[in-house]
């Protein structure tokens, strides 16, 4: 089985839902000294089909991060993955989203 190192929270958003996406993301990582935040990108990045925001943190943080992000993404979606070192199935075969479910570029994968 695989190890799980770590995770990715993306909140994805929108030039209006911006502010609240940053604002989200800048609490966690004040909230949870384990939270890495990512660079705020008004771009697709990646596999992500919106704009978005990475949260890293450690397999020991997740009991605590991912319900906090449950109850405070304030409608907003958020794709959530496990770093195992396969990225393909990370990101198509074992994320958990909140909200609303997006087709991912898997293609860079190949």
């Amino acid at each position: 089985m695989p190890q799980i190192t770590g995770y990715h929270a993306h909140v994805y958003f929108n030039a209006d839902t911006q502010d609240t996406a940053q604002q989200i993301c800048e609490e966690a990582a004040r909230l949870f000294p384990a939270v890495r935040m990512g660079r705020v990108h008004a771009r697709n990045v990646g596999p992500h089909p919106r704009w978005s925001c990475q949260l890293g943190f450690p397999a020991e943080a997740f009991e605590q991060v991912f319900p906090w992000l449950i109850l405070n993404r304030q409608g907003l979606t958020i794709f959530t993955h496990p770093e195992t070192g396969d990225h393909l199935t990370d990101h198509r075969d074992r994320a958990i989203w909140m909200g609303e479910m997006l087709d991912l570029d898997l293609s860079i994968f190949d």
